[in-house]
């Protein structure tokens, strides 16, 4: 099973969640694929995320986390003991988003909703200062990203397995060419 959570003002028709779902689908696996819209609530997103994978073992779950939602990642992978992609996670983001407190609005709709200034608290709830057992982590992290900077992601996630792209950008426009090697991690490439 994958989860996959999207990052801030991002939805399932992101780039990256479209191609992981088409991925999985043309592997006959998209019944082992969710994408939820995540709400802005850091909270409530991490109660949704826990409703939708309760029961599935720990060994049988991987999440794959953009930017907030590899933050998010994180903080689940620690929980529950199991793998997690990070593509360009936030490391601190209650920092990073503190300037949007307010209403803002999704990228790929244009709806507006608010970001709250509690949710910097709730942020904060989430931080993981330090992951346990790095094997479990697969990060790719852009050196062009424009919003993140990778150093930090590489020195947060030392001893994971991790592949620095040089140049490309937040949103990793290239993900197509990663696809595979991200599923190769959760498990997901055919070869079981």
């Amino acid at each position: 099973m994958i989860l996959y959570l999207h990052g801030f003002r991002s939805s399932p028709s992101s780039m990256k969640a479209r191609l992981v779902g088409e991925r999985m689908a043309a592997l006959g696996r998209a019944n082992e694929y969710l994408c939820p819209q995540l709400p802005a609530s850091p909270k409530l997103a991490m109660e949704l995320a826990l409703s939708l994978i309760d029961g599935v073992p720990a060994d049988q779950l991987t999440l794959i986390g953009s930017s907030l939602g590899g933050y998010y990642a994180t903080w689940l992978a620690e929980r529950l003991g199991c793998r997690a992609v990070l593509l360009n996670p936030a490391i601190v983001p209650r920092l990073d988003l503190a300037p949007y407190v307010g209403v803002t609005t999704q990228y790929h709709s244009d709806e507006p909703f608010e970001f709250k200034h509690a949710y910097i608290e709730e942020l904060r709830a989430l931080e993981v200062a330090r992951i346990t057992q790095p094997e479990r982590y697969f990060l790719i992290a852009a050196t062009g990203d424009e919003v993140l900077d990778y150093r930090d992601m590489v020195a947060h996630y030392a001893g994971a397995r991790q592949h620095v792209i040089a140049g490309s950008d937040h949103a990793i426009s290239e993900f197509a060419d990663y696809v595979d090697d991200v599923l190769a991690f959760c498990r997901m490439d055919g070869a079981q």
